[in-house]
């Protein structure tokens, strides 16, 4: 189990996981109306999977740039999630 998280791979089942969540909600919406739309997904799912990817870098000894930039990029996509839900 630790060789799972030591490589990052953890993350990667993760991602997975969220993409077969995000489809699975577009398709609900679309099928039947209900649910949350699919535009309104991509500000809080954008934000968890850039901490994600932050989180993998990190696991696996990457530079601290690429950190900060994934970090940066959770920082904005949150921003805009709550701008999309203040009105």
């Amino acid at each position: 189990m630790s060789g799972l998280f030591a490589s990052g791979r953890i993350v990667d089942f993760v991602l997975v996981l969220v993409a077969v969540e995000a489809v699975g909600l577009a398709v609900l919406y679309r099928r039947s109306g209900r649910g949350i739309a699919p535009g309104a997904l991509v500000g809080f799912l954008g934000a968890g999977v850039a901490l994600m990817l932050a989180l993998r870098v990190a696991l696996v000894g990457g530079w601290w740039g690429y950190v900060a930039l994934f970090l940066l990029v959770a920082g904005v996509a949150h921003v805009w999630d709550l701008r999309s839900r203040w009105r």
